[in-house]
């Protein structure tokens, strides 16, 4: 595997997506690999989702969180999963340490409610904002 589809698939664990940006390289500048990046999330098929989602790990909450918040945010984990067949994502770029924990309840809470094809839609824009979040870091850490 080429070096920009494993670099890529950090990003998001889909190998259509990453083969499709490495080979579309290269881009003029960052803001095309974003936009392309988002385009070739939102095709991204049911079994590419899938595939993406079995590599994404739960939100992690900060190390002085109290052991009740690790059950209830267990309990909810356990409950999302049950109904949607996946793991939870949710991109939490930009929020702040001590509103975490907050955030990921709220939304798991209130995502219960959802029908599956809404989830689908909502986790589809969360692997996107994930994705996005992570080529940014990446190109940063390549000084671009």
């Amino acid at each position: 595997m080429p070096d920009a589809e494993r670099a890529l698939l950090s990003c998001l664990h889909s190998t259509r997506w990453a083969r499709l940006l490495a080979g579309h390289r290269p881009y003029p500048d960052a803001a095309s690999l974003l936009a392309a990046a988002d385009e070739a999330t939102y095709d991204l098929s049911p079994e590419e989702i899938a595939e993406a989602l079995a590599s994404e790990p739960l939100p992690s909450l900060p190390e002085d969180t109290y052991s009740a918040a690790h059950t209830a945010l267990n309990a909810a984990h356990a409950a999302y999963e049950a109904k949607f067949g996946h793991v939870f994502v949710l991109c939490l770029d930009g929020v702040p340490e001590n509103e975490v924990l907050d955030r990921v309840l709220e939304n798991i809470r209130s995502r219960l409610a959802n029908d599956p094809d809404e989830e689908h839609a909502v986790t589809r824009d969360q692997l996107r904002l994930l994705a996005r979040e992570r080529l940014n870091n990446t190109l940063r850490g390549a000084g671009l």
